[in-house]
């Protein structure tokens, strides 16, 4: 279950394929290349342990980048290329990386990088060169394909969204010095996903974060090939399954969203029924968003709940979904614990904090504090998430604790009011959020994405209004609704949700009004 073994069985079968550009990278040369890599590194002085980062898009040459690195035991660190320049100096800074891989498409941020990183001490290129910068081609050119003579294995050390502050880092360290060795994720891809040599995966979102990385990264364990979209676009994701008989696809609940708000007959201009698993996770997926994709796709979606931590993991299928509507599944990995304020065990049925008991360990990178703030007394870890778990031990999410509302002492839940709103018709994009009340300390705002923009106004944010007063208490729903353009919201699915309450609580020292 590696690349390399399958450059030797079946060196012409496509690893990888750029879905726009029709590039593709065979085993055999994805393998050659991850030994050149390697040995690339070794030449520059990193051995196994140090650490490198990559400032890439998604582009046909990040997983050679990836398994060269694995295989020297080096620990890679993908950036967001959304990133502001002091947050990627940062993340280079925190995980004190030794070398730099950028690209053309992103000169100019990567350029801004320089003079701000001490610990890099070489800087490579693709698709071309800027002062301070080396051509990776030629350096990659110069090395033999050859495997490096004392091989281990490495792995990601990648970094949170940054939705609530500055990213911490997560390593969560290979289970095996073996290069070859399984990884779990492999093994669920197996076992529970049916992902096998005949997977033909797709993956829309930016391969920088954790689930698309390593979930291509398993599939081409298994000898599978994989398809990346450079953009998500929603005609375009169904024009890629149906292209390529994609068997196995991984998004987000707000690629689902736009998928479900083309028209009728451009949903149905595309043939789907290749599909056999389609995995989503990274954010909450609204009740009837997932019903109707079921009824699109029939009965092929699995939802889980992990992080980046890797700490646990939770999973369900369609049909245990449908009987128990709105569950992120039962877990798979570690097991689940609801604790209140103090840490404490509450009974089935009742919300708190959702930890993980015996699953797997992790710290944040050189940041003691954020580790122990997520680990309770019994050693259990957290995300930060609030939800229950029924008596058949299905766990559902409320919200993060970082994003509830007290307003005149009353807990609320701003999903629960976006999970409505996004089921509007006039709505693309909702947040909710608690803003400045002087009575009440905080009050309900709903910040909306239209599917218009010409539509936004007071007529359409009373009718919002109205519209979630239909479904839910009144202490819930929004008082005002303002309107933009695009939310600020991770490629990923997550929302910047920091950037917009900053911007209504400034000039506030706290919560307290």
């Amino acid at each position: 279950m590696h690349p390399r073994v399958h450059a030797r069985t079946q060196p012409d079968k496509a690893a990888l394929v750029m879905a726009d550009s029709g590039q593709r990278l065979s085993y055999a040369e994805l393998d050659a290349r991850a030994n050149q890599v390697a040995q690339l590194l070794r030449a520059r002085g990193l051995k196994a342990g140090d650490h490198i980062a990559l400032l890439l898009e998604n582009q046909l040459r990040f997983f050679e980048l990836c398994w060269g690195a694995q295989r020297a035991g080096i620990i890679y660190t993908a950036m967001s290329t959304r990133l502001k320049v002091a947050e990627a100096a940062y993340i280079l800074d925190n995980c004190q990386a030794r070398l730099l891989v950028s690209s053309q498409a992103l000169a100019a941020q990567a350029s801004e990088l320089l003079g701000q990183m001490p610990s890099v001490h070489t800087c490579l290129m693709l698709d071309g060169t800027v002062p301070g910068f080396e051509s990776y081609e030629a350096a990659l050119a110069a090395q033999p394909a050859t495997p490096i003579a004392d091989e281990s294995a490495g792995g990601d050390m990648l970094y949170s969204s940054g939705t609530t502050g500055y990213p911490k880092g997560v390593f969560v360290p290979p289970d095996s010095p073996e290069v070859e060795a399984v990884p779990a994720l492999t093994g669920i891809c197996q076992r529970v996903f049916g992902m096998d040599a005949s997977t033909v995966y797709l993956s829309p979102a930016p391969l920088y974060h954790a689930a698309p990385m390593r979930f291509c990264m398993s599939v081409m364990r298994l000898g599978g090939t994989v398809v990346v979209m450079e953009h998500f676009d929603p005609e375009r994701y169904l024009a890629a399954v149906q292209q390529h008989r994609i068997t196995h696809t991984q998004v987000v609940p707000t690629m689902f969203v736009r998928l479900l708000k083309l028209s009728e007959a451009q949903r149905q201009a595309f043939d789907v029924s290749s599909l056999r698993v389609a995995i989503h996770a990274a954010a909450p997926c609204p009740i009837p968003v997932k019903q109707q994709m079921i009824a699109w796709w029939g009965p092929v979606l699995w939802e889980y709940y992990a992080g980046t931590e890797g700490n646990g993991m939770t999973l369900v299928g369609s049909a245990d979904w449908l009987s128990h509507p709105g569950t992120v599944g039962r877990a798979v990995i570690g097991q689940l614990r609801i604790c209140n304020e103090f840490g404490e065990p509450v009974p089935a049925g009742e919300t708190g904090t959702v930890y993980f008991a015996e699953g797997k360990p992790f710290a944040y990178h050189n940041d003691p504090a954020k580790t122990a703030e997520s680990t309770n007394a019994q050693g259990w870890t957290t995300l930060g998430d609030v939800g229950h778990v029924d008596a058949e031990g299905y766990l559902y999410l409320t919200d993060r604790k970082a994003y509830m509302i007290i307003s005149g002492g009353v807990n609320i839940y701003p999903q629960e009011v976006e999970n409505l709103l996004i089921t509007h018709p006039l709505v693309m994009d909702a947040a909710v959020l608690g803003v400045p009340n002087e009575e009440f300390g905080e009050e309900v705002k709903a910040v909306v994405q239209p599917r218009d923009m010409a539509q936004a106004g007071p007529a359409l944010a009373a009718e919002l209004i109205a519209f979630c007063q239909q479904h839910l208490s009144h202490i819930k729903c929004p008082r005002s609704v303002d309107f933009e353009a695009e939310l600020p919201r991770h490629p990923t699915g997550k929302l910047y949700k920091r950037l917009l309450r900053d911007r209504y609580w400034a000039g506030h020292a706290s919560r307290l009004v």
